[in-house]
Formats: C-alpha cells, structure tokens, sequence
C-alpha cells in the first residue's frame, strides 16, 4: 500500500552568473540527453521575465544544453509582456520554428487562439490550464517540483531553531502553493510544532520587495526562510538567519545561509516534447509528470557547504522519503490551494 503524505488542505548576487552555473549543474546533474538522427529542431523560447529569473533560467538552461547537444536550434525573447506575448508567439511562428516553449500564466485564452491558427508550429507551454484536445499541437506543463519541496522542508525543520519560518512567494498561484504547502509538510516532519508566517509579494522578479518582506518577518522571529523569490536570502543573509531554495541552487551566492534547495530539472519535459517531434506525434499532453522526483524532474541540491552541519536523523529521513518517493510507495500529495500563516 502506497504510503502518502498528507498535507492541510492541501550583498546583490550575479544573476547572469545564475545561469551560466545553472547550465552546468543542468548537464550534470539531469538525464543524458537523447540523440536524434535528424536535423536540429527549431526552438523559441518566449518568457515574461528575465532569463534569470528562478523559474524561467530552468526552461532556458535545458534548452541551452539541447542546443549545445546539437538537438535544437535556440532563440529566445525575454522581458515580453503579456500584452505582446501572443505577438511575438505570431512572429516566431511565422518565421518557421518548430517548437515554441515559454509561459502563458497571464495570457491562456490569447495564447490559445494563436495555437489554432498555426497547426504545424508545437507548443509546449506552462500553464494552469489542462491540456485540451481542442488545441491539438499545444502541449502544458508546469513545476511539480513538490518531491523536492518536501525533502527540503524536513532539512529546514532541523535546521530552525525557533520553529518559526517565514514564506515570501511571488502569487499564490497552483505552481507556487503547491510548493509552500509541500515544503511546509516537510518540516513538520522534524518539527510538528513549527509556525509559519506566509506572503505573497505579487510580482515574479521584484528582489527589493521580496527583500522588505523577509525583513519584516524576520522582525517578527522568523529564523528561518523559504525563498521562492529572489531577494529573500539576501534579507536572510544580511540578518544571519538560515533560508532554504527553490527551484534553482544559490548556495555559491550565498554559502552560509542557504542550507538547501529544491531543484526544478526542465531536461526530462523538454526532451519528451523533442521525442514526440521526432516521431510525429506531438500533441495535446499534460507533461507535468516529467517534473516529479522519479522521473528526473526534481531534486534536493547536495548540502554543500551544509555538510556536516545538518542533524543525521534529518539526512536519513531525507533519504529514506527519497528513496520511498522514487519506488512510488510515498507519494507527496498535491495541494494547489493558497497556503495561509499558521
């Protein structure tokens, strides 16, 4: 019987040196990428934020490491905004690309009714939305990172001393609640009395606002930090407090204040779109699944400079809920509802 885990309802760092980073841990760290005997695929990549940012930099570091694979050809625009994202959808389309990747959170229905009027062109994009047969050539996935998520919140839950975390998230949207709700599963796993103080700070790439926000709450007794947005580990670092990653691993940034993160691993989705393009049978699917822990989608980043430092009760835990996770016989649930401070 499958075990699961329940949850309640349920100093400025370099960010173009981010990525460069970024684009080595992706080659080491994620599945071999697969050859294709065939020329390389056309690819565009069309985000809403800088490259840099956590969540994006994973798209564009998969894809970066298919291009230097010689699987893909790669351009990208970044910074577009919602108002001319199914613009430029329209211009790469047009120019001939084969597959366009990118996020359409904010624009769902346009983006659709650019998909219809370009039927050779595949698209693989994030989205809240399902994948609907209706648009045949779009493809949706998102981060299901929750696997790592929780595997990094039984780390925090040793590491805090107070029991009092602070959570500072861009939008309480599915793609970010489901990992505040997963991290915070976690931690009750070492420390079944912690208080968690939750925000949203309404921007994706705001490292100031994030910054203030983590202030307050560590003024409030947060000793601990979840920083699912750029500029929490900078508040944390300057008031010596621990804080814990998400989605990219910023350790070398920040050496005596993250103590772990959770890993978002783009390579599995990107390549399975790329073999469904191979074989002429790309279409309307969900690839969300290819983010999960035991698909190579996720993972908890080495403790690096936290080695030693973190409870040994807490690293058998980590690694007997990792290896329960890969088998399938612990299943971290999902919960996409707006995590609240408790």
């Amino acid at each position: 019987m499958s075990n699961r885990v329940l949850l309640p309802h349920a100093g400025p760092i370099s960010r173009r040196g981010l990525i460069k980073g970024g684009l080595a841990t992706a080659a080491a760290t994620t599945l071999p990428l697969r050859a294709f005997a065939q020329e390389p695929v056309s690819v565009a990549g069309i985000y809403t934020v800088p490259v840099e940012q956590q969540w994006v930099s994973r798209i564009h570091a998969a894809a970066e490491a298919a291009r230097s694979a010689g699987q893909i050809s790669y351009t990208f625009s970044e910074n577009t905004a919602n108002t001319d994202y199914p613009r430029v959808m329209r211009e790469y389309a047009e120019s001939g690309v084969k597959l366009i990747v990118g996020e359409i959170f904010g624009v769902e229905q346009e983006a659709r009714e650019v998909v219809l009027d370009y039927p050779d062109t595949a698209f693989l994009l994030g989205s809240s939305l399902p994948a609907d047969p209706a648009y045949p050539n779009l493809a949706v996935f998102d981060n299901y990172i929750q696997d790592a998520s929780y595997l990094s919140g039984i780390v925090a839950g040793a590491m805090t001393e107070t029991g009092k975390i602070g959570m500072v998230g861009g939008f309480p949207i599915p793609e970010v609640n489901r990992l505040m709700h997963a991290f915070m599963a976690g931690v009750r796993e070492t420390r079944p009395d912690a208080t968690f103080q939750v925000s949203f700070i309404g921007s994706w790439f705001d490292p100031p606002k994030a910054k203030e926000t983590a202030f307050a709450m560590i003024e409030s007794g947060a000793d601990l930090l979840y920083a699912e947005r750029f500029g929490v580990s900078d508040a944390a670092q300057e008031k010596a407090i621990l804080a814990i990653g998400n989605v990219i691993d910023t350790q070398a940034e920040y050496p005596e204040t993250v103590v772990a993160s959770a890993l978002w691993h783009f390579e599995p989705t990107l390549q399975a779109a790329l073999a469904s393009i191979a074989a002429g049978s790309f279409e309307a699917a969900d690839y969300g699944v290819y983010s999960f822990m035991k698909e190579g989608g996720c993972s908890l980043a080495p403790l690096g400079t936290f080695e030693g430092k973190v409870p040994q009760g807490a690293l058998d835990l980590v690694a007997e809920k990792e290896a329960a996770i890969k088998s399938g016989d612990l299943v971290v649930e999902i919960d996409d509802s707006e995590p609240t401070s408790i």
